[in-house]
């Protein structure tokens, strides 16, 4: 049963939707490009301004990027201390002949609010500021301690994430991390996310002559740099797509038995979800399950290889030069570092002259027990805040810098998003629903009772 502080600050947050309403649409309007340094400084201040006014003593984060802007209420003594994270930069609005409203003008149609960075993630970190305000206004104090920290870089890989919570280890202590952030799968289940798969990107390099040959003349005499780069590719993984790179599972954690049991019990039809991008069957191995291969399992992907000619008609050219770029997905423990060493001496071993580089933005993977104790918190908030049961996904596929907080702070973390399916991050047209800016706010307030309690 909901108590009565808790009760009180929904009923703050439900009397003053419009203001919350206001200073979201002034954070929207703010532009603040982190890959074009645009507007960035600008959308930082109105953060710090945000977050004094919801009764957060504030301070900027020293770090070599852009503001790392960081906010605290600890005047629950003794009580546990959430850190929540956001990020207020956003990704360029082009092509903006698509919008059909001005991208940085936030607009409401058909209870949906549109504009560049609404989902991505302006809308879901105000969810928690505004719980933090409503919680001190209706009650004038929290049962728990909060601390919350956005950034400026996340869409750009977040380059400087780590080294920023690496130095500031013991002012970000807390019992977990709490972040808001991308859509659910299905919008009738919320989620709540415990891990994310690392990344390694590296590119091959091959070359044969000083320069592209007629291929009657030099065919059979010259080596053709795209042929070398399959031969090798042949050698890295098989018809089963089993990585055949020695050592390459070496560290693969299996997955505990909640964590098996949660995978088990997701309620996503695999037809349904592979026909949606038109197939009719997945790749081999054929035993393994869907939400395996995309939690559980590292891969070996061939991003794009170039060279040679591949415009209209025909050339008959023998290439002088072809590269390869290939993305691996890690699962704990493997780690970037570790992986990068192995691949490095295969190419060494079987490239024949080929050259291989690592390029920047790897990710360590991450991963938080289904069963720990403190995810029933975070489940019974958000069953409270959007009157549905979660459903628990051990794993995400894809890869977030969830590592800082897992590895560098030693926390458990959970990502829990409020978004919707078809919000467009990223896209023109991005949109959020009024309804889940409005169920993440009370989700944040449950959570903040819960943990008081």
């Amino acid at each position: 049963m909901t108590n009565l502080a808790t009760q009180a600050a929904i009923k703050h947050a439900r009397a003053h939707r419009d203001d919350d309403l206001r200073d979201l649409f002034t954070l929207l309007s703010q532009p603040s490009i982190s890959a074009q340094n645009i507007g960035v400084q600008e959308c930082a201040n109105l953060e710090e301004a945000l977050l004094n006014d919801a009764g957060f003593s504030t301070r900027r984060l020293d770090a070599p990027g852009h503001p790392v802007i960081y906010g605290e209420w600890l005047g629950a003594a003794g009580k546990p201390t959430i850190l929540f994270y956001g990020h207020y930069d956003v990704q360029p609005p082009d092509p903006l002949d698509l919008w059909q409203s001005d991208p940085f003008t936030p607009t409401i149609r058909d209870e949906r609010i549109y504009c560049r960075g609404v989902a991505d993630n302006k809308a879901q970190h105000f969810s928690h500021i505004a719980a933090v305000r409503h919680w001190l206004r209706a009650n004038g104090s929290l049962p728990c301690n909060v601390k919350i920290m956005l950034e400026g870089e996340e869409e750009v890989g977040s380059p400087h994430l780590d080294t920023v919570v690496a130095a500031h280890k013991d002012l970000l202590a807390a019992d977990f991390v709490y972040t808001s952030d991308g859509p659910v799968t299905d919008a009738r289940y919320p989620e709540i996310v415990f891990g994310v798969r690392g990344l390694l990107y590296v590119e091959l390099f091959a070359t044969g002559a000083n320069r592209d040959l007629h291929s009657g003349h030099w065919g059979g005499v010259a080596p053709n740099p795209i042929l070398a780069l399959s031969r090798l590719l042949q050698t890295m993984i098989d018809d089963q797509n089993r990585v055949l790179i020695d050592g390459f599972y070496d560290s693969v954690r299996q997955p505990t038995p909640g964590a098996k049991a949660a995978m088990d019990a997701l309620p996503f039809d695999t037809v349904q979800t592979i026909g949606g991008i038109g197939l009719t069957e997945m790749v081999p191995p054929a035993e393994r399950s869907y939400a395996e291969r995309v939690m559980f399992q590292p891969t070996l992907n061939i991003a794009g290889i170039t060279g040679g000619y591949s415009g209209p008609g025909s050339k008959t050219v023998l290439p002088a030069k072809a590269s390869m770029k290939i993305d691996m997905r890690l699962v704990p423990d493997q780690t970037p570092d570790e992986i990068w060493e192995k691949i490095r001496a295969h190419v060494e071993k079987h490239g024949n002259g080929i050259e291989i580089n690592r390029l920047d933005g790897g990710m360590l993977p991450s991963f938080t027990p289904v069963e720990h104790p403190l995810a029933d918190i975070v489940r019974a908030a958000v069953a409270a805040g959007f009157g549905a049961k979660p459903i628990s996904v051990p794993s995400a596929g894809g890869s977030l810098p969830d590592s800082v907080w897992t590895q560098t702070l030693g926390l458990p973390s959970f990502l829990v998003p409020y978004g919707a399916p078809e919000q467009a991050n990223h896209s023109p047209n991005e949109s959020y629903r009024l309804e889940r800016l409005y169920q993440g706010i009370e989700t944040s307030i449950h959570l903040i009772g819960l943990l008081g309690e």
